[in-house]
């Protein structure tokens, strides 16, 4: 019987595959509108209707992420969501087809069966939940209900957290041996200074994690009132409706909706600060950065387009022209922005050989300062908006891009028609656009820069 119920599962993975390779060309040829509403519940719900495969794909996003975690406790939101694979509590009521109590292993069975697939996850600002179910009806619901017991009734058993907190420890001390960890971590605590963005979970931290701790922020987190949905497949609005109830049906609710406590903007470099940390290592790991801008920043599509000229278009952009191709100091080398709600890093990175990381720095420092004292040529303007709007397409070329996109609309209270406007947005900005832009984000004569494996 078993068996019979994995073949049937993994025939369905297949039919689920080949469907979505098959629709993948109609993705890119238009983003489709979305419909928006808010539940009584208080839950805001985004769908975008696409019948073209029989497939569902769910997002709930919450303001739980690890912003909101105890500086002591570093790593709470990403733990407590992890451990919510780890079984539920029975029903007490008896209903639904899961009323009884499920361990980890009859958890990831039934997920089989159903050729489905849930997954909890947290970030630096939202907790999220995330389905992925073919729509046929019986399949759908069993899905459906599968995943609501889990959201709301993890079991939290303390032996495998245990076990857990042991593993994750084992595997953070293990990546502290390392170059590439280490620089992130040392550049993560300069730029963010005391804002939760610069924490990160430690053996430490995760040893005053218990399973109390993990059943309060599940308690105090889970409100539908609070909750953001993001829907891309095969339903009706009516039936995203009914299936966003039955998904959020067991959270608490309460009168009103309690506002969280608010947490700090981060604070602005007041000075530059270059920290060299030797290292035996046949590379030398860079990183220069400051705190960047917010997602709902006016110049968002300026300084997207802005970065692509300056290190996020690949082997295009200048500085992999003046670090690499001009000086052969890396092999690759790039920049980007990480916005959020609130001022997420600007950062440049590259690896380069010991001896040579005085020079590629230097190197990195001087195009940036360049870029943000004169902005972009007109062949780079155009040459960027060229690449940007031909690989539009394929941002939302797959049901699981489109989800992401829709999320991202969703969580950051972008216009509904943002998608479909996205490549006008581009298309608009100037090169004066991208000049006033990055000079009113970058400041280069304060900035961060962290080299692991250098000579100090």
């Amino acid at each position: 019987m078993f068996l019979l119920l994995s073949l049937n599962a993994l025939a369905w993975r297949r039919t689920a595959l080949a469907l979505t390779c098959w629709a993948a060309a109609s993705w890119a040829q238009a983003s489709l509108p979305i419909q928006h509403w808010t539940q009584p519940s208080g839950a805001r719900v985004y769908l975008v209707e696409s019948h073209a495969i029989p497939m569902v794909d769910v997002q709930i996003d919450i303001d739980a992420g690890s912003r909101r975690d105890p500086a002591a406790q570093a790593g709470l939101a990403s733990v407590m969501a992890g451990q919510m694979a780890n079984g539920t509590r029975a029903d007490p009521q008896g209903q639904g087809p899961y009323p009884k109590a499920m361990d980890e292993n009859q958890i990831g069975e039934a997920w089989a069966d159903l050729g489905a697939s849930f997954g909890a996850s947290a970030g630096g600002d939202r907790m999220s939940f995330g389905l992925r179910s073919l729509s046929y009806p019986d399949l759908l619901a069993k899905a459906v209900a599968l995943a609501a017991r889990q959201m709301a009734h993890p079991a939290f058993p303390e032996a495998l957290w245990l076990r857990d907190r042991e593993r994750i420890s084992a595997s953070i001390r293990e990546s502290l041996t390392k170059p590439g960890t280490l620089v992130q971590h040392r550049f993560a605590q300069a730029v963010y200074g005391s804002h939760p963005y610069g924490q990160r979970a430690t053996p430490e931290t995760l040893g005053r994690i218990g399973v109390q701790d993990l059943k309060n922020l599940h308690a105090q987190a889970l409100r539908a009132c609070r909750a953001t949905v993001s829907v891309v497949g095969a339903l009706t609005r009516a039936q995203a409706d009914d299936m966003v109830q039955r998904l959020l049906a067991q959270w608490p609710r309460e009168s009103g909706c309690p506002s969280l406590p608010p947490v700090p903007e981060v604070a602005p470099l007041a000075a530059a600060q270059s920290l060299n940390q030797p290292f035996d290592s046949a590379q030398a790991h860079v990183l220069i950065g400051q705190p960047g801008y917010k997602r709902t920043d006016p110049d968002f599509f300026a300084l997207l387009v802005g970065n692509h000229i300056l290190g996020g278009g690949g082997f295009v952009s200048r500085l992999t022209e003046q670090v690499r191709e001009k000086r052969g100091l890396s092999y690759s080398v790039y920049s980007y922005f990480s916005p959020g709600l609130h001022a997420g890093a600007f950062t440049v990175g590259l690896q380069t050989r010991p001896d040579q990381a005085k020079q590629a720095v230097a190197v990195a420092q001087e195009v940036v300062q360049d870029f943000v004292r004169q902005g972009p040529t007109e062949s780079e303007l155009t040459g960027a908006k060229s690449n940007l709007v031909g690989g539009f397409a394929l941002r939302i070329d797959s049901n699981r891009k489109l989800l992401d996109n829709v999320a991202n609309i969703a969580w950051n209270r972008l216009p509904l028609d943002y998608l479909s406007g996205w490549t006008r947005q581009i298309e608009r900005v100037s090169a004066a656009d991208v000049q006033r832009a990055m000079a009113r984000v970058l400041q280069p004569e304060r900035m961060v820069t962290v080299v692991v494996g250098g000579q100090s």
